[in-house]
This record gives structure tokens, C-alpha cells and sequence, in this order.
């Protein structure tokens, strides 16, 4: 399960986006959150993969 944040973040140029994983900690079972800063071709990409 993963969600895209709705805002982009603008720093001078470059046009980021900030993305955000629940990943599932295969000892304790516990969720944790991942998050990322990249481009907004990245992010399906980094998502998608374990």
C-alpha cells in the first residue's frame, strides 16, 4: 500500500514531488513509513518496487 502526496514541492527550478510507502517489517510485522523526494517520473517506479 502506498500514497502520493498531492503536493508538489517547487525548489528554484526543478520540480520535485515527495512520495510516501507503508512498508511491512518482516520480523515484528510492524508498518513503517518510507518517504522519498524525487521527480514525478520516479515515483510510480520507486513505489512499485519492494
Amino acid at each position: 500500500m502506498a500514497k502520493k502526496t498531492v503536493a508538489s514541492l517547487q525548489t528554484s527550478s526543478k520540480r520535485l514531488t515527495k512520495a510516501i510507502k507503508m512498508v511491512k517489517s518482516p520480523k515484528s510485522g510492524a508498518y513503517t513509513f518510507v518517504e522519498s523526494v524525487m521527480t514525478p517520473e520516479l515515483v510510480n517506479e520507486w513505489i512499485a518496487k519492494k
